[in-house]
């Protein structure tokens, strides 16, 4: 069975929202490799429609290992609103999501990778549909925005199974449902 494998820059007051406005000053040789050591394990790059626009709009003007690596992946764009994805090798799922998500964890290859898109992390974490959750967590509190885990979330108990802490003092937590 697939795992679906989710990877978010966070906050240390929880905040998840619009982190290239505030992660990129602790962003490192060692932040690059945890961010490329999950990509590297997945054959499919799952996204919501925020986070699809915003990668299709910078990805594919990019060069170089993550670049090249998220430009050839399958992508699967969860959204109710987009009418195509164009960005290469990307498709839509809507309807069932849930069950369309369910199948494809189910079916043959390798891991999926679910990033940012908070929204459907939220969605599939309620759902026991998420394997693995890495927390990226910078040492700045932001004091405002959208944050992962809140009262529509509800209770998502986790178990800590690995951490590391990098030079820039971001802290990389490896989490499993408990």
């Amino acid at each position: 069975m697939r795992k679906i494998i989710s990877g978010l820059f966070v906050s240390l007051d929880g905040v998840v929202e619009a982190p290239d406005q505030w992660h990129f000053p602790y962003m490192n040789d060692e932040m690059i490799a945890a961010v490329g050591a999950l990509q590297a394990e997945a054959d499919t790059l799952l996204l919501g429609r925020t986070t699809y626009e915003s990668f299709a709009a910078v990805w594919p003007h990019q060069s170089g290992p993550m670049a090249d690596q998220l430009n050839a992946v399958r992508k699967l764009v969860v959204s109710g609103t987009l009418e195509r994805a164009d960005w290469n090798n990307s498709s839509l799922i809507s309807g069932d999501v849930l069950g369309r998500i369910a199948e494809l964890k189910g079916g043959p290859g390798g891991n999926i990778s679910l990033t940012g898109s908070v929204t459907l992390t939220r969605t599939l974490l309620k759902a026991g549909l998420v394997d693995d959750l890495h927390l990226l967590v910078h040492p700045i509190a932001l004091g405002a925005g959208l944050r992962l885990f809140d009262e529509s979330t509800g209770r998502v108990p986790l178990r800590l199974v690995g951490s590391a802490t990098f030079s820039t003092g971001v802290v990389n937590l490896h989490y499993q449902p408990a």
